[in-house]
This record gives C-alpha cells, sequence and structure tokens, in this order.
C-alpha cells in the first residue's frame, strides 16, 4: 500500500538534492504507526516530491553501532550529557555502499557528521582496533574520538526502509523510516517495530512547511527518538532506561493500536 501512494509522488534525484541548501536548518522527529503515515503521505502528495535513487523510491539500510563493553556512548546520551557521540557503520543496502560514522552532538546541541567509506566491510567480522581495521580507519577515528577505538564493540544491529521527501520549494527534506528492526549482539536478543513510522523534518527555519499542518491535522507530535538508545532499550535488559520509559510506553501503545486497526482490516 505505501508502495503504492509513494508511486504516485512526482519524482527528484539525487543530483537534484544535493544543490538545496538549508542555512538555517532546525531538525524535529515525529513518531506515528504506519496507519497514520499512509494518511500522511496522502495529504502531502501535491506539495513533495520523492527521491529515486536506481529506480528506487523506498531505499533500504542496515546499521551496525559500536560502544564500550559498559555502553558508556549510550549511558551518556540517556542520562542527557553533553557532549556526546555515536559510531556506527551505515550501509545503503541497494547501492553496496558502506561508511563509518561518527555524530558528535555538542554543547549548544548541533549535530554534526563525519564519515570515511569502508572498502571491505563484513559486518560479522567488522573491527576498529587498531591493527584489525580497514585502511584510514584507526588515523579516522583518532582524530574524532573522545574514547579509545580499542575499547569499542559491536553491539546493536538494526534494518528499515527509508523515503525522503523534498517540498516543492526546495526548503525542507523529510525522512521516513519504517519496517525497523533490532538485533543485539551482547544480549542476542531481537525486537520488531516494524508497525512504526519515524518521521525527520529538516528545514529552512524561516520558511513555511506545508507538512506541519498536516502533522498537528493527524496529531503526530514531535518526539524525540534515537535508534541507538531505543534499540538498547528494547533489547538490553541490563540498560538503564528510565528515562526512556515514556517513549518506550508510546511506542507500544502505538503498535497496540496498528495492531487492532490491521485486524479490523483483516475482518
Amino acid at each position: 500500500m505505501m508502495e503504492g501512494i509513494i508511486a504516485k509522488y512526482k519524482p527528484i534525484t539525487l543530483e537534484e538534492m544535493s544543490g538545496i541548501k538549508l542555512m538555517n536548518r532546525i531538525d524535529t522527529k515525529f513518531v506515528t504507526s504506519v496507519p497514520q503515515l499512509l494518511l500522511l503521505l496522502e495529504m502531502a502528495r501535491d506539495s513533495y516530491r520523492v527521491q529515486e535513487t536506481g529506480g528506487l523510491r523506498v531505499i533500504p539500510y542496515s546499521t551496525l553501532y559500536f560502544d564500550t563493553s559498559d555502553l558508556k556512548m549510550f549511558t551518556t546520551h540517556h542520562n542527557g550529557i553533553l557532549p556526546r557521540q555515536k559510531v556506527r557503520v551505515r550501509s545503503y543496502v541497494a547501492s553496496h555502499l558502506d561508511f563509518l560514522e561518527v555524530k558528535t552532538k555538542n554543547n549548544h546541541r548541533r549535530t554534526r557528521k563525519k564519515r570515511i567509506g569502508l572498502d571491505a566491510y563484513d559486518a560479522s567480522k567488522v573491527s576498529l582496533r587498531p591493527g584489525t581495521a580497514e585502511p584510514g580507519v584507526s588515523d579516522f577515528l583518532a582524530q574524532r574520538l573522545g574514547v579509545p577505538a580499542a575499547s569499542l564493540v559491536p553491539q546493536l544491529e538494526n534494518s528499515f526502509n527509508r523515503i525522503t521527501l523534498v517540498n516543492n520549494d526546495r526548503t525542507e527534506r523529510l525522512t521516513i523510516d519504517t519496517s525497523l528492526k533490532f538485533h543485539n549482539r551482547t544480549s542476542g536478543c531481537d525486537c520488531d517495530l516494524t508497525g512504526l513510522a519515524i518521521i525527520e523534518l529538516k528545514r529552512d527555519g524561516r520558511a513555511h512547511s506545508p507538512v506541519l499542518e498536516m502533522l498537528r491535522q493527524l496529531r503526530i507530535k514531535p518526539q524525540g527518538f534515537s535508534k541507538y538508545c531505543m534499540g538498547t532499550a528494547f533489547t538490553r535488559p541490563d540498560a538503564k532506561t528510565n528515562r526512556l520509559k515514556p517513549r518506550m510506553r508510546l511506542v507500544d501503545r502505538l503498535l497496540k493500536k496498528d495492531s487492532v486497526k490491521q485486524e479490523k482490516i483483516i475482518k
């Protein structure tokens, strides 16, 4: 159903999108259920174009997050401490491209992402330890990380599908992630959040945003959602989750509501 709606959108290429500069950028996340997302996509069709890459409009991604054995990066984020960092390998599944990324949120709450391409990435064997990492990785991490690279181990995997929309005036981008699944390498636990949709709006703060009014009409409110933190919270029984409990309850409510709607459709 989602693919059918997206097929009705006018496309925009990566080359066209590269010219979009959001100089006064505001980032806002929203969390909702897939049925609500379908309504939003129908409402937004005339005001947005969809990114198309290699003939695909729904793009598969996978991610492997690294952390210390005692989850120092997770705990720092959970406790709201700044500055903080995340380390991950982001894989563009369809195009077979893999990047090691370091995301840093500074004391002014601005996030900066630096990345380096990986030529021989193997998720089952990847290592960031000096002497075993790909060439260039050790220097890349040494310049950007606040902890020793040797202390980082693979912790959490996820996979999801992404749709990227751009408004007709090219003053904002909207990424929509669905089919979200997690596997925790330490605990062995899995978590399936397939019925959830994570929306991130990146816009020029000075410009009108068509989708904001649509989100208000659908009662989809702004809500922070870190895939690493939420995935860890749902798959590591020993992880600290006090401050994440409200978001975890919201996810449970949305998935239960989604399940009820799907049952009604089936009946």
